[in-house]
């Protein structure tokens, strides 16, 4: 086709996108292309504003590296994980769910601990954590033999795996739930942190005069065949950014009941305060897959705080 007008080119890209052989390949590209034309002449996209847009494409791409992945973070503070997560979960949207961000920062080689375990592995202060968890089926039945993975950032805000001064794999394991669905072990209480700002997923932070922080929470990742892995944060509610999470992950079914005690635990031997989780999660029928880590390496020397 000969463009001959602005209007030609939508055309002409949709008649050579329509050829497109697999079925959902095509619907998606077609999609792709009424919506990306239609957004460009909403705001009429002047040359130079297109510059730049392919700019930060690029810096995304060139701020990617095997310990930092700038376009997760990208998605994240856009909304775009939060809300592909609740399409596909809670009834594709329309329940609360406790399913939510895998983030950055997993690692598939994760340890398997003991029920009991401690994940901390190296010196890391901190107020004690204490953490016992359940998993249940749609019917309320205890599911044994689920694998979980659990991880979270120091009390300083920062992963394992972004953190030389950390040891190889702290606080972080790997359990296994027993006859009644249930394993426990104890860390240390996370802190919220700050996300990058020094790419352009800060600049556009900046840009909308939002704070960069997310609020303290912990990771689980819940992997048994004949179920579809749930993968969630439950966030500690007593954090001051728990209602502007810089990448949208908050939802009432995550927040969790992080009870504080005042006084010293005999069993580890906690000093005050200490805290306690007691969480509960249910698992739906579903194909048990295990994502892909989306960063591959620890960091070599100190870097900006991350997801």
């Amino acid at each position: 086709m000969i463009i001959e007008n602005q209007a030609m080119v939508t055309d002409a890209v949709t008649e050579a996108v329509s050829r497109t052989e697999d079925p959902r390949l095509r619907e998606i590209l077609l999609a792709l292309v009424r919506h990306l034309h239609g957004f460009v002449r909403e705001v009429r996209l002047t040359e130079r504003e297109f510059q730049q847009a392919v700019g930060i494409i690029a810096a995304m791409g060139q701020k990617t590296t095997a310990s930092h992945n700038e376009v997760v973070l990208m998605a994240g503070s856009l909304g775009v994980s939060s809300l592909v997560c609740l399409l596909n979960n809670g009834n594709n949207g329309q329940t609360e769910t406790q399913a939510n961000l895998l983030g950055p920062f997993w690692r598939d080689d994760q340890p398997l601990s003991a029920s009991g375990d401690s994940l901390v592995r190296s010196p890391t202060p901190g107020p004690g954590l204490i953490v016992r968890v359940s998993i249940e089926d749609g019917q309320g039945r205890p599911v044994a033999g689920a694998e979980v993975d659990v991880w979270h950032s120091s009390p300083e805000g920062l992963y394992e795996n972004q953190d030389p001064a950390q040891a190889e794999m702290n606080l972080r394991g790997r359990f296994v739930s027993d006859e009644a669905g249930r394993f426990h072990f104890h860390s240390v209480k996370p802190a919220g942190y700050p996300i990058p700002v020094d790419g352009p997923v800060g600049e556009l932070v900046k840009a909308t005069r939002r704070h960069n922080y997310r609020p303290a929470h912990l990771h689980f990742m819940v992997y048994k065949p004949g179920f579809k892995t749930l993968i969630s944060q439950i966030y500690s509610p007593d954090d001051e950014h728990i209602e502007s999470d810089v990448q949208f992950g908050v939802t009432r079914a995550l927040i969790g009941n992080y009870v504080r005690h005042d006084e010293p635990s005999p069993e580890p031997g906690f000093a005050a305060p200490w805290y306690s989780l007691d969480q509960r999660f249910v698992i739906e029928p579903g194909e048990a897959k295990r994502p892909v880590a989306p960063i591959r390496a620890k960091a070599e020397a100190a870097t900006p705080r991350g997801r």
